[in-house]
């Protein structure tokens, strides 16, 4: 009792709820968990930002196997392969600056994060028009390397791929799966430089465990009820959210360097 007492800390429940949410918003949309659970980790400072990305890792597998398990033949095989091509070196990129700064500057990592966050949720609230023709494989590259970055430092690849496949003439349903397929792959293989690397401590796999079950819930929910609400507005639901936190997340890091 003593030892769920010290590991059940009203955070880390909090923590399981907005990853429920997360995974509620990921599977109607084809993004923003990671995002919106970094945001919520960075904002309240539920557990440090490292470890956080680690949690999300794992969260984001388990949300990708429930979701293609039932919509892989949506994805556009074409477009993962060169987004992957790109990602995939800038997963090692990204996660070697977040050693770095892990280590050296934690308010610039906030101050990035938060960043990244404001980014995002301005790019939600825009969404591009859609192109003619499919871009070109050079596009999907670049964006897939940016994406790999900011996916090795905080497991939120999200914007600029995000920008990228809702710029093609595809479908929402081939948008979404290619999405959840980039997202997964990218998680495995963040997940194994960890491995490597620092390794996974026994209180962050018992964190992600733990939310399991509300990502399940949340992932199972948006797949059987889906809210009569047209995908725009939950895209402007999450953004203005997303924005609020990373406001939130930039000021304290900004406030100091001005003071300073």
């Amino acid at each position: 009792m003593i030892f769920w007492s010290e590991i059940l800390t009203p955070q880390l429940v909090f923590l399981w709820l907005v990853a429920g949410g997360a995974a509620w918003v990921q599977t109607l949309t084809g993004f923003a968990f990671g995002l919106i659970l970094m945001g919520a980790v960075g904002l309240f400072g539920l557990v440090p930002l490292p470890e956080a990305a680690i949690v999300a890792n794992l969260l984001v597998i388990f949300n990708g196997m429930m979701v293609l398990r039932k919509d892989w033949r949506e994805i556009d095989r074409k477009g993962l392969g060169l987004l992957l091509f790109g990602t995939l070196p800038g997963l090692a990129i990204g996660y070697g600056l977040l050693l770095y700064l892990a280590a050296t500057a934690l308010s610039a990592l906030a101050l990035i994060l938060g960043a990244l966050i404001l980014f995002a949720s301005l790019q939600m609230l825009s969404r591009p028009q859609a192109r003619a023709e499919r871009s070109g494989p050079v596009s999907f590259i670049a964006t897939g390397l940016v994406g790999g970055v900011m996916g090795g430092l905080f497991s939120t690849a999200g914007p600029p791929i995000i920008w990228q496949m809702y710029r093609q003439p595809f479908t929402h349903a081939m948008v979404r799966a290619t999405l959840v397929s980039v997202f997964f792959i990218n998680a495995v293989v963040r997940l194994g430089l960890v491995l490597v690397t620092t390794g996974v401590s026994a209180p962050i796999w018992l964190a992600a465990a733990g939310a399991v079950p509300m990502v399940w819930l949340g992932t199972f929910a948006a797949q059987k009820f889906p809210p009569p609400v047209p995908p725009a507005i939950l895209r402007r639901i999450a953004a203005s959210l997303l924005l609020a936190s990373g406001l939130a997340l930039c000021a304290p890091p900004l406030a100091a360097l001005l003071i300073g």
